[in-house]
């Protein structure tokens, strides 16, 4: 995979900046931190930032690391993660990262996470175990397709085993250090 100077810095510096904003937005809504219009802006933001990663994928298929950078093409994919009111976008979003990931310009674990989202979205069970939901109780993960080789699937994309992936979301989001942690558009940890 190349890391050499994006051919399109000005594309990555924005969606770099809508990333940032819409986990800044996260963080607030996470932190009960946020009033009803506050909610709706970070609905209608969600909905531009697919709006802009639809043409994107139009003009370069996925912006994978050659296009745009490491640190943008994390972006694109943090914007297709959360582009849940889209389903249809967000499988299309899902074949070209996979299509990325083949060509080596983008990394197979945003595919496992993006491909496990658009499954939960969907109705049906992850492979991965990706993803989670936030409880009052806490953290629990979201149905899952054969668990019994869930750490093998895990291991064939360079994910932790899915007790790690657990323990690392849990201590993330325990309720003393939710209102701790900094923003960020790209999960930590190896979920």
């Amino acid at each position: 995979m190349t890391t050499a100077t994006p051919q399109h810095p000005e594309l990555a510096r924005e969606l770099i900046a809508r990333a940032e904003a819409s986990a800044a937005h996260r963080i607030r809504r996470l932190r009960n931190r946020l009033d009803g219009v506050q909610l709706g802006e970070g609905r209608h933001a969600d909905h531009a930032n697919t709006k802009f990663l639809r043409r994107v994928l139009g003009e370069f298929e996925w912006p994978g690391h050659r296009v745009v950078g490491p640190t943008a093409a994390r972006a694109a994919w943090s914007i297709a993660l959360h582009s849940d009111h889209d389903l249809t976008f967000q499988r299309a979003a899902t074949i070209l990262l996979g299509r990325a990931v083949e060509a080596d310009d983008a990394l197979v674990q945003h595919w496992a996470h993006l491909h496990d989202r658009s499954l939960i979205t969907s109705g049906r069970d992850q492979e991965y175990g990706t993803q989670f939901l936030l409880r009052a109780e806490g953290v629990e993960l979201c149905p899952l397709r054969a668990p019994e080789s869930l750490d093998e699937r895990r291991a064939s994309v360079g994910l932790a085993p899915i007790a790690v992936a657990l323990q690392a979301v849990r201590r993330r989001h325990t309720p003393d250090r939710c209102g701790d942690e900094a923003p960020t558009f790209m999960p930590a940890g190896a979920t």
